[in-house]
């Protein structure tokens, strides 16, 4: 039987047009009822010797968010809302250098940094040194999808997201005394930076980090958290990562995009990736990062003494920690 010139060009264009929905979700892909997610609270240098009630605080913290995530990706959600909400999460808790309780500048000031990325096409959204956002990594996304751009800085980003409908608080906010002082004399200070890198049950993954910075940054320094290929990363053909660690070292060896890479160019798994970046390329002591690749195989990998972690599956695995 022949098909007429007119009758292919017709199953051509629907072809095209098929693909489009697909690619834009329109048409909604089968879910496999298969997901990951893996969380970080950043990496550092917390004693084993701290008292219980702060390491149950930061275990109890990470489960919560872990759980966000976790039903977001259950209930069929995207991997885009599951780590964007986790990040929300970690940035409402003053216990981590992200949102609210975030480091100090040089001039006691809190500058604040996110990052998301969308592996499908990646589409990446990012603020650095924002200073009224309630939570920068909403803001990221709104970048990521209402702007043609990628990458808005201080006093710009802060005004776009004014405009853009972002939840405005006063710089205080981020800062709370009590806290503060109780974190201190139990961590020596230390708290890290926040990421998460999910795949759903259709097969695509994302990635978010958000940050307060370095302790005693000068005013303007920006680190790799903001900083796509740097401190995150989401490609569904090879993984999504979100780094932790000493940002200037992240950003020259452009970690989470060279793990892709290695896998992608050199056929590596994603824990020969990992491992080559966070051992052998990286001094000790720099940091880790947290990645999960395409087939919801997930790693966290890191060369200090502790990296606040957790990871989730849809097998049943369910696993928050602190030390190796």
């Amino acid at each position: 039987m022949k098909i007429s010139p007119s009758k292919k060009s017709f199953l051509l264009f629907l072809l095209i047009i098929i693909l489009i929905l697909l690619t834009e979700g329109i048409i909604a892909q089968n879910p496999s009822g298969k997901y990951t997610i893996v969380i970080h609270g950043g990496a550092g240098f917390i004693d084993p010797n701290i008292e219980e009630s702060a390491i149950q605080a930061y275990l109890n913290s990470l489960t919560e968010a872990l759980n966000i995530g976790k039903s977001i990706l259950q209930e069929g959600g995207s991997s885009l809302d599951a780590v964007e909400q986790v990040v929300k999460f970690l940035e409402d808790d003053s216990l981590f250098n992200a949102g609210r309780g975030a480091v100090f500048t040089s001039e006691a000031k809190n500058e604040l940094d996110a990052s998301i990325m969308d592996g499908r096409d990646l589409s990446s959204g990012a603020v650095t040194s924002v200073t009224v956002i309630k939570n920068p990594v909403s803001l990221a996304r709104l970048v990521m999808e209402k702007t043609p751009h990628i990458l808005f800085a201080g006093k710009g980003a802060d005004e776009l997201g004014k405009h853009l409908g972002s939840e405005i608080v006063d710089p205080t906010y981020f800062f709370t005394y009590a806290r503060y002082n109780e974190l201190k004399k139990r961590l020596r200070n230390v708290k890290g930076t926040v990421g998460c890198v999910a795949i759903d049950q259709f097969g695509n993954i994302a990635a978010a980090t958000s940050t307060g910075g370095l302790t005693g940054k000068l005013p303007g320094r920006v680190g790799d958290s903001p900083l796509i290929n740097c401190g995150t990363y989401a490609n569904d053909k090879t993984c999504g990562v979100s780094s932790t660690g000493h940002g200037e070292l992240f950003i020259k060896n452009a970690v989470a995009y060279q793990i892709s890479v290695l896998m992608e160019y050199k056929g590596y798994t994603l824990r020969q990736a990992a491992e080559e970046l966070i051992f052998n390329i990286l001094p000790e002591g720099s940091g880790g990062v947290i990645a999960v690749d395409k087939e919801g195989n997930f790693v966290t990998i890191f060369n200090t003494l502790s990296m606040l972690r957790g990871a989730a599956t849809s097998d049943g695995f369910f696993e928050v920690k602190i030390w190796k």
